[in-house]
């Protein structure tokens, strides 16, 4: 179990100054000893694409110090140290921080002298003996006490492989006594596929570490507007009285991607569309929406909290479900040509409790489709007596949260149109970032969540008990579409989807806005 954590631990810098929020808070990381960062998988894509660009970020940023700082790829490819540090390379060079500038190519290669690679499988005394030398041995070449050094083991990972990986982790790569250090994994999702084999993956990883050890990662939860989302309900008064269902009609939290599986098909149809998307990043998304009030901005706090809304979540009804899979869709040849597996959903979810009752949460994510973006729409119920008689044709209020791209929020209002008549139409009060805060740079889900981690700050990380009970919403619904009792219905490429899922949205009681459409503004 880890113990003597440091006492920043547990605590959120807070907002001092207009558009702080949007860059990380640059307290210093730096503790007593050491820190190692172990990257397990380091020659696959999501190390490549995601965790070493942003490390690369942390340490541009000054968040990593190549004076105390080592970082270790793991893998079973055998490989050489250069050889890694040429497969991400030209990640780095893609980075948002990075630029042409002779001054960043210095920082990446600087960055990637601090990079080590070790070969070794994943379930082998030998290769995690090589790594535990390695990581000692930079230890001892910082002046690092025995016990006092930080490792932070990273597995870009299948889930397949944790139980194992955990394992030769704990006999063979610890902290070798107590004194003040910290070992700490952080695991990527799809946590399982269903209730009974998520809680059996936490059971297994459970017997080796402590909680306060584990960082289950939901990359969703590093998002600047998803982060948001808790200031935004709880430090602007307004909201107060407008979060309820007196006013709130539905919610809708969606995403969509106009392009297919794109030779992924063979390991997405093992999950689909609700494993991949709805069952984790959008329901994270609901419970920040949807939570009460927390005691304080304590990591337990905030998800005691989430934990009450997924517990207040009642069984989804088949007639609220529409799946879809794309044209197309089978002609990969990964996909078996029988699949059953949606590559679209639309899935209407009831919290039963008082704030919430009547009020319904629409999580809709769909492959191949016409547009690409992820948001949450907030649509308030029709002014009483409208002496304007405007709401059947111009529409009803609507919050919007644009998480991607283009990050915006905008309320949807009803005004007077400019002119002699007195006539209505819709328009907007906008806020987006690109314009609000023109040379701020908005940090990386995946830095801000490794950072977080080296902080012990556990706040945007899914709990064990916060984890099972998502998969208790989900699991009775992905064994029937699993048994066949619940099948996709064909839909177009570029299309919005199956017409079924905008009839399942009206007979929600969500009202289409027609001749509306939200322009970013310019720059």
């Amino acid at each position: 179990m880890e113990s003597n954590r440091s006492s920043t631990e547990g605590r959120r810098s807070s907002v001092s100054s207009e558009g702080d929020d949007l860059s990380l808070d640059n307290t210093n990381v730096s503790e007593t000893g050491s820190l190692s960062i172990i990257v397990l998988g380091a020659s696959g894509d999501l190390a490549k694409k995601k965790t070493f660009p942003a490390l690369f970020n942390l340490y541009q940023q000054g968040f990593l110090q190549s004076n105390e700082v080592h970082i270790f790829g793991y893998a079973r490819t055998k490989i050489s140290d250069d050889e890694l540090r040429d497969r991400i390379r030209g990640h780095l060079l893609q980075s948002k921080s990075s630029s042409s500038g002779s001054g960043e190519s210095e920082d990446a290669a600087k960055f990637l002298q601090l990079v080590k690679y070790i070969s070794g499988a994943y379930d082998g005394e030998e290769g995690f003996r090589l790594l535990d030398t390695a990581i000692y041995e930079h230890e001892v070449s910082k002046n690092t006490q025995d016990g006092s050094s930080r490792r932070l083991f990273y597995l870009a990972l299948p889930p397949s492989v944790y139980p194992s990986v955990c394992r030769m982790i704990k006999l063979f790569c610890m902290n070798k006594s107590d004194l003040g250090g910290w070992t700490r994994i952080v695991v990527e999702k799809p946590f399982g596929k269903d209730l009974k084999s998520a809680e059996a993956l936490s059971g297994q990883i459970g017997e080796l570490f402590g909680e306060e050890q584990i960082y289950r990662i939901d990359h969703y939860l590093g998002k600047e507007l998803v982060q948001n989302l808790l200031v935004l309900r709880f430090a602007n008064r307004f909201f107060y009285p407008l979060w309820n269902r007196d006013n709130i009609d539905s919610i809708q939290i969606v995403f969509r991607e106009d392009f297919g599986t794109e030779g992924r098909g063979g390991y997405f149809d093992e999950y689909g569309i609700i494993r991949d998307i709805i069952q984790n990043h959008l329901i994270q998304v609901l419970c920040l929406g949807a939570m009460e009030k927390p005691v304080s901005l304590t990591p337990e706090h905030i998800r005691d909290e989430k934990v009450k809304v997924l517990q207040s979540v009642v069984p989804i009804k088949d007639e609220e479900v529409v799946l879809g899979q794309y044209e197309g869709y089978k002609d990969d040849p990964t996909v078996p040509n029988d699949s059953n597996t949606p590559t679209f959903a639309t899935v209407v979810l009831r919290i039963h409790n008082e704030r919430w009752e009547g009020v319904p949460f629409v999580l809709k994510a769909g492959k191949a489709l016409n547009s690409r973006k992820a948001e949450i729409r907030v649509q308030f119920k029709e002014v009483p007596g409208d002496i304007f008689k405007c709401m059947n044709w111009i529409g009803r209020n609507e919050f919007v949260i644009r998480l991607q791209p283009s990050e915006a929020m905008y309320m949807k209002l009803t005004v007077k149109q400019p002119g002699l008549e007195m006539s209505t139409t819709q328009s907007e009060l906008d806020l987006s970032y690109q314009q609000r805060y023109q040379g701020v740079q908005i940090p990386e889900a995946y830095e801000r969540l490794i950072l977080d981690t080296i902080r012990g700050d556990q706040q945007h990380f899914v709990r064990r008990d916060e984890l099972k009970e998502a998969w208790e919403i989900f699991t009775p619904m992905l064994h029937r579409i699993d048994g066949g009792k619940l099948k996709p219905i064909l839909y177009k490429q570029g299309s919005r989807g199956p017409v079924e899922a905008d009839e399942l949205l009206a007979k929600a009681g969500y009202m289409q806005t027609h001749g509306y459409k939200w322009v970013q503004p310019n720059l």
